[in-house]
């Protein structure tokens, strides 16, 4: 098997979009509408390891009905997005955390796991090819890479697969939240759960977003953009949302304290949400990781102990949240407006990721 990593080949696209039409593209994107000419490839065999890795024409996948990934879901993802800086250059935000989760959500998939190198190689490759892409700075625009892999042996026992597929696309995305922050309403549900402790929902894989998608419709249905999820075990602490981590601000001033629920086994490590965990301490509020209980939340919120809640992810970074509904009723986070630390945090990282606030913590990777 080889482990030599090997150069990247180049097939450039030969029907490129316009430079009209991707100035149209960029100046209203949208979020995963549109895609970049090319994307990266690249193949692991159990004989050869990975190889034939490559920036080729985005394109349409080709697989056999008795393809692995079809049956039995051997499937995961990342998401994380690059910045043009004011000077011209490319940058993404912590990308070697991403690239440690690929593996760690490979690894509990039993698939093949990525080398952080090659992982971040692929976005180097990628976005040098495709750069032209990268809204320019100034604005909360900013181009989103997806990377994922699947399993692609033929046959329908039931193992891991032998063949593996990464590929990495990219889409131009525009602000997750126009015309300024707004928050959002979130459907608390009782009765489904997102993960439970010894599954998956430490790893980012398609089947965790498939089990949300009836919640999420029973949410959509009540109002609520998101849903927030209560453990499996016990069915009463707060995990966290669909697609979001949660955060609970305490008080107020210099009695203000920042609280997540602790990493238990079943929750995503977000890397937006470490991220947020140092800047509230540089904020000085008190930050905690712990258990948080449903009925917490309720009360705290209702008797104004709890002044306001957020989400955090790399969509929109923060998702302040306005309202929390349930099937005995609703309360108002603070005013129902996003409050002072949900938009001090906000405007912290955001100017980080965009190079208008210098980077002590050295959080963004140089692409290009």
């Amino acid at each position: 098997m080889s482990t030599t990593p090997q150069p990247f080949g180049r097939t450039l696209n030969p029907e490129p979009v316009s430079v009209s039409r991707r100035a149209e593209i960029l100046a209203d994107p949208g979020f995963g509408l549109y895609f970049t000419d090319h994307m990266v490839t690249i193949r692991w065999t159990a004989d050869g390891g990975w190889q034939e890795p490559g920036v080729v024409p985005y394109g349409p996948l080709s697989l056999d009905p008795a393809t692995m990934v079809l049956h039995y879901g051997q499937e995961i993802f990342e998401g994380l997005k690059v910045y043009r800086q004011p000077d011209g250059s490319v940058a993404s935000f912590r990308p070697d955390r991403n690239a440690a989760r690929f593996r760690g959500s490979a690894a509990r998939l039993a698939m093949a796991e990525l080398p952080d190198e090659l992982f971040l190689a692929s976005l180097r490759e990628l976005v040098s090819v495709d750069h032209e892409w990268v809204p320019p700075a100034g604005g909360e625009e900013s181009l989103y890479l997806r990377p994922f892999m699947l399993a692609t042996e033929v046959g329908l026992g039931v193992r891991p697969s032998a063949e593996y597929l990464y590929a990495l696309i990219a889409s131009p995305v525009g602000p997750y939240f126009s015309g300024g922050i707004k928050p959002v309403d979130v459907w608390l549900s009782t009765e489904y759960t997102r993960a439970a402790a010894g599954g998956t929902g430490t790893a980012k894989c398609g089947g965790n977003y498939a089990a949300s998608l009836l919640p999420q419709a029973q949410g959509a249905a009540h109002g609520c953009a998101q849903v927030a999820y209560l453990d499996a075990e016990e069915r009463t602490w707060v995990d966290e949302m669909g697609s979001n981590n949660l955060f609970f601000v305490f008080g107020s001033g210099s009695q203000t304290e920042v609280v997540t629920p602790e990493l238990t086994g079943s929750i995503l490590a977000g890397v937006t949400r470490d991220a947020l965990l140092v800047l509230a301490k540089e904020l000085g509020c008190q930050v905690t990781e712990r258990r948080i209980s449903g009925s917490e939340w309720l009360e705290g919120a209702a008797e104004g102990r709890i002044t306001e809640v957020f989400g955090s992810g790399t969509a929109a970074v923060v998702s302040p949240i306005g309202r929390v509904k349930h099937a005995g009723g609703e309360v108002v986070m603070g005013d129902g407006q996003p409050g002072p630390v949900t938009r001090q945090l906000r405007g912290l990282l955001t100017d980080i990721q965009r190079g208008l606030r210098p980077d002590t913590h050295h959080w963004m990777y140089p692409l290009a």
